[in-house]
């Protein structure tokens, strides 16, 4: 009778632990509409992104013909443990077919992001996924010579952006012209606000 007990108490215990572990690996990697969370199995770290990231341009025609320069901006939570951290992310390239990911990245050691005209200057954490403590890219690159840069913003900064009905971004360095909004950015926008309402702050 007390082995009997035993059986069964262990196939519960073995049930449950299947369930847990099922459990666990749904939640390591879910999408949906607006935001993503994935696990990063080599850092430990939980990364929460948006679905669609802002996008800014810069005419530069004066260059070449149709010549443009382009910056993708998405948010990323960095969730270690508990400990949370925030980031821009900037997707940066140009249709110029000679430009190099260096020259890509000219100007954006720091970076002005205007919301409604309040400045929010942000300093570069870093240039490649390591810097936030991730161990690959968080977003796809829009083309594969794009230059990746990360800055820690806060989730405040973040809000100030997604309320702003203006945003702009203007790079430091010698060419220190505004970088405008691409057409319509309001699924970009819901994005953002749906990250932040899912944030823990």
């Amino acid at each position: 009778m007390t082995s009997e007990i035993l059986r069964s108490s262990y196939s519960k215990a073995c049930w449950l632990s299947a369930v847990i572990a099922i459990s666990l690996l749904g939640g390591c990697s879910s999408s949906g509409a607006f935001i993503a969370t994935r696990f990063d199995p080599v850092t430990a770290v939980t990364i929460t992104y948006s679905q669609t990231p802002l996008m800014f341009y810069r005419d530069e025609s004066g260059r070449a013909a149709y010549a443009r320069d382009y910056v993708y901006m998405g948010p990323v939570e960095v969730n270690r443990s508990g400990t949370y951290r925030y980031y821009l992310w900037f997707g940066i390239w140009n249709t110029m077919q000679d430009a190099t990911t260096a020259d890509a990245r000219d100007g954006f050691e720091a970076v002005v992001v205007f919301a409604d005209g309040e400045p929010l200057p942000l300093e570069i954490s870093g240039w490649t996924p390591a810097a936030i403590g991730a161990s690959e890219s968080v977003y796809m690159k829009p083309v594969a010579s794009a230059a990746d840069a990360y800055y820690e913003v806060t989730v405040d900064q973040l809000r100030i952006i997604a309320e702003a009905q203006d945003v702009r971004m203007q790079p430091s360095g010698p060419q220190e012209r505004f970088y405008e909004p691409w057409d319509d950015q309001t699924s970009a926008k819901a994005c953002l606000v749906e990250f932040l309402a899912s944030s823990v702050y």
